[in-house]
């Protein structure tokens, strides 16, 4: 579609932008899960035969180590995932979960790996309701076990490493008991976050380890050592993972999870009965590629899939990548696409509607011809292709999370991303590490005028996600790209600009991360809050848009097939490294 004669004027005319939006706007804004630390450039890293980008030096480091002894990206992927949970304990971990997209270079085979938290058995749908029956304020809600989910993360890994690992299962642990045992500095990240946490100190465990003598937290550069953690992941390495979900770590666990005040429900009998599910990865098409990603519960893959189909009726190739016009019109598609995430994604038993009829082209076609041209939506109603389905309403998330996306020699991929939920998770800590908040990432109120959720709390079942580790394969079925990012439910839009920027723009992965972002979430169209992006949402303002200028704090990993050779990149928000050879 070309741009219209009005679009191109209101582009050149450009508004005076100064006021604040107003605090109804602002309202609407989901919280940051983690706070912004720092923009530094970052220049993207060539190699010929593999490729590791994490979200801290070390892990990728780590990552690299176990390449270079014969490991598989799968190998790669668990040891940098474990060397994080001890050097950025604040996003992701062995108390928490995560989702695995995983290509078999050569059987030409995807898989997609569930490793998301699960709901105790003895929890119910008034889990976060108050006694008078009204949601419970977000933090009361977090803080302490009520929170916590039955942690999926180690068991996924178990089961990903039997079908894919080459390396011994205790092999792929030592990078991250070097660093619990031996320590490593405190990055000036992890003592911004431990500073700025209302609520880590309130737990004996997390104080001791984050905060000295004098209760201050750990100063940038001091040494940190976790000799609980160490002999965690040495019994794990030794004994697999069953020794995590049941004997004395699973009683601990069940024991802190239980304890006052805030407590919850998770019982030995949840530990011990939890299962990673392999499930059939959700693909679809954008111009001639094909993506793949994570099905429900994570509604990453569907809605990047159909922000991108949405997008696909417009020709991008031919807008120019920073202009208002394209901003508006991702922004727009954003709208549409959240109001389905919203409304109809959970647990899958739970969906009245398939992904497939959320994505069929048809139906977005119908979603792409509300985008007006010169005119926001403001605020989208979600589409109804269940024949007498009803929509639901949105419920709250905003996980603390990390990234991997490797490449080894043999071609084969991994997309990770890891989360224990909000920054620091539930501020619960046993034998070292810490327990998720992920059970509140079901709806709060379970039901309304309309019927159930379906995102309810419900024993056994999986809280929605917008995790988005994704897989991108050319016409030819070769391996494009290998990305994902952290950022709660901004992540789809920061997969879908980046899918936007190497497929429609062809930029440079470097280059492309350090664009301000901009997009909607079916809210306030958000601005990354930076002197080169003001002009851009003084413009925006003239295609009926109330921007909100905030700090946007993805923390993408992109690995990039080109002329027979892999580009990785790091998000500049965040500490990652690319690596390769």
């Amino acid at each position: 579609m070309h741009i219209s004669r009005t679009g191109f004027a209101l582009l050149l005319s450009g508004v005076l932008w100064g006021l604040p939006p107003p605090q109804a706007v602002l309202a609407q804004v989901p919280a940051q899960p983690e706070a912004a630390s720092g923009f530094s450039l970052k220049p993207a890293v060539t190699a010929s035969k593999a490729m590791v980008v994490t979200a801290n030096p070390h892990a990728t480091a780590a990552g690299l180590e176990l390449l270079h002894a014969g490991g598989s990206a799968v190998d790669a992927a668990i040891a940098a995932a474990l060397v994080l949970n001890v050097v950025e304990p604040q996003s992701s971990g062995i108390g928490g979960g995560g989702f695995l997209v995983h290509h078999d270079a050569r059987r030409g085979r995807t898989s997609a790996w569930d490793g998301r938290e699960t709901a105790p058995a003895g929890v119910d749908e008034h889990l976060f309701l108050t006694p008078g029956g009204d949601k419970m304020a977000f933090y009361d809600a977090v803080v302490g076990g009520r929170s916590v989910g039955v942690p999926g993360l180690l068991r996924m890994f178990a089961d990903v490493h039997a079908r894919h690992g080459r390396l011994p299962w205790k092999r792929l642990f030592e990078p991250a008991i070097r660093f619990a045992t031996d320590g490593f500095p405190v990055s000036q990240r992890l003592h911004a976050l431990i500073a700025k946490d209302r609520f880590l100190s309130r737990d004996p465990a997390a104080r001791q380890l984050f905060f000295d003598a004098d209760g201050r937290p750990l100063a940038e550069g001091a040494t940190l050592r976790n000799p609980l953690l160490a002999e965690v992941l040495r019994t794990v390495a030794e004994q697999g993972a069953d020794a995590f979900y049941e004997g004395p770590i699973a009683r601990d666990i069940a024991a802190a999870v239980t304890a006052t005040p805030n407590p919850g429900g998770l019982s030995l009998r949840d530990l011990a009965g939890y299962r990673a599910i392999e499930r059939t990865p959700l693909c679809g098409t954008y111009r001639s590629y094909r993506v793949c990603g994570m099905p429900p519960p994570s509604s990453g893959a569907a809605t990047v899939l159909a922000l991108l189909g949405i997008l696909e009726r417009f020709r991008l190739s031919g807008i120019a990548p920073d202009s208002a016009f394209s901003a508006h019109l991702f922004s727009e598609a954003g709208r549409l696409a959240f109001a389905d995430r919203d409304a109809w994604y959970g647990d899958p038993a739970a969906m009245t509607v398939a992904p497939a009829q959320l994505l069929a082209r048809d139906y977005l076609a119908g979603r792409a011809q509300q985008i007006r041209l010169d005119d926001s939506l403001d605020r989208a109603l979600p589409g109804n292709p269940g024949k007498g389905a009803t929509p639901r309403s949105v419920s709250v998330e905003q996980p603390a999370t990390s990234h991997i996306s490797i490449v080894d020699a043999a071609g084969n991929a991994v997309s990770l991303t890891a989360s224990i939920e909000d920054a620091f998770g539930s501020r619960r800590m046993v034998r070292g590490f810490l327990l998720n908040n992920q059970l509140t990432d079901f709806s709060f109120a379970p039901a309304d005028e309309r019927g159930p959720h379906p995102n309810r709390v419900g024993p056994g079942k999986r809280p929605r996600s917008s995790m988005s580790p994704t897989l991108v394969f050319d016409s030819n079925g070769q391996l494009f790209a290998v990305t994902g990012s952290p950022g709660g439910s901004q992540i789809i839009n920061y997969v879908a600009e980046n899918l936007v920027g190497l497929i429609d723009w062809k930029l440079p992965p470097d280059a492309l991360l350090a664009r301000p972002h901009v997009g909607s979430r079916n809210g306030p169209t958000e601005v990354e809050d930076r002197p080169d992006a003001r002009a851009l949402a003084a413009s925006l303002a003239a295609f009926g848009h109330e921007p909100v200028m905030r700090d946007l704090t993805s923390g993408l990993g992109v690995i990039v097939r080109q002329n027979g050779k892999w580009i990785g990149a790091a998000d500049p928000r965040r500490e990652g490294t690319a690596a390769g050879y």
